[in-house]
């Protein structure tokens, strides 16, 4: 039985790191004595020891304790332990290729199939779609393979921006570049704004959080919705 939390993001503005989640990861972990931490997005470059000393800090605001998946001489045992998971954010092709060259994947899909509780927050939570080439981070490292966990029938675009209207910045849009995947690919993606999330229960994919979400889907229109289809995982 799945049991999910997938977000945008781990921070809003003049917030503190995941203060806005704490409540919905008091319910989440509520049965957890510790979570395992995957720090290997490594935003800004950080260590993955300093990554998790931030983390725990976080986390001890609801009286979890927290280990990075690092400190294990052997990943796989880490992940076999695990009571609960959470991925941070960071660059998606540093995580995605960690994650590849230790060979984790598979034992992380069937830890979260089984039911672990699990976090992801922007890179973490792209990871769990079917590829992630729909992120937004740039390639500075280079992946053995582009596709992921593949626990949702979607890609996650996370931290999701709309078109600005006059912005004389001509670069391209978020809802151009989805288009541009669409030339090569058939997943449906979900554009995820900052604040929003999904929470996936066994079966079913909840919308939750203040925005609605952007749908892509190959040769439509894309369209805002207010809840993801409940069944998309039957």
């Amino acid at each position: 039985m799945k049991n999910l939390i997938l977000a945008s993001t781990s921070t809003l503005p003049d917030e503190k790191y995941l203060a806005y989640l704490l409540p919905e990861l008091e319910t989440l972990f509520k049965n957890v004595t510790t979570i395992t931490f995957i720090p290997y997005a490594r935003p800004n470059g950080i260590s993955h020891d300093h990554y998790t000393r931030h983390v725990t800090q976080a986390f001890s605001k609801i009286g979890k304790k927290v280990k990075g998946l690092h400190e294990y001489k052997d990943p796989i045992e880490g992940i076999s332990k695990a009571e609960a998971i959470f991925t941070g954010g960071g660059n998606t092709f540093v995580l995605v290729k960690a994650l590849h060259d230790l060979g984790i994947i598979p034992a992380l899909k069937n830890a979260l199939i089984g039911g672990i509780p699990y976090l992801g927050c922007s890179a973490g939570s792209n990871i769990i779609g079917q590829s992630m080439h729909t992120t937004n981070d740039m390639p500075i490292t280079m992946p053995k393979d582009f596709r992921t966990i593949g626990l949702i029938p979607y890609n996650i675009n996370a931290h999701y921006l709309d078109p600005i209207p006059h912005l004389k910045h001509n670069g391209e849009s978020r809802e151009t570049r989805i288009k541009e995947f669409h030339t090569y690919h058939d997943t449906d993606v979900i554009g995820l704004r900052e604040g929003s999330y999904l929470e996936v229960i066994h079966q079913d994919i909840f919308l939750r959080g203040p925005h609605t979400a952007r749908l892509f889907q190959k040769n439509q229109e894309p369209t805002e919705v207010y809840q993801i289809d409940k069944k998309a995982l039957e």
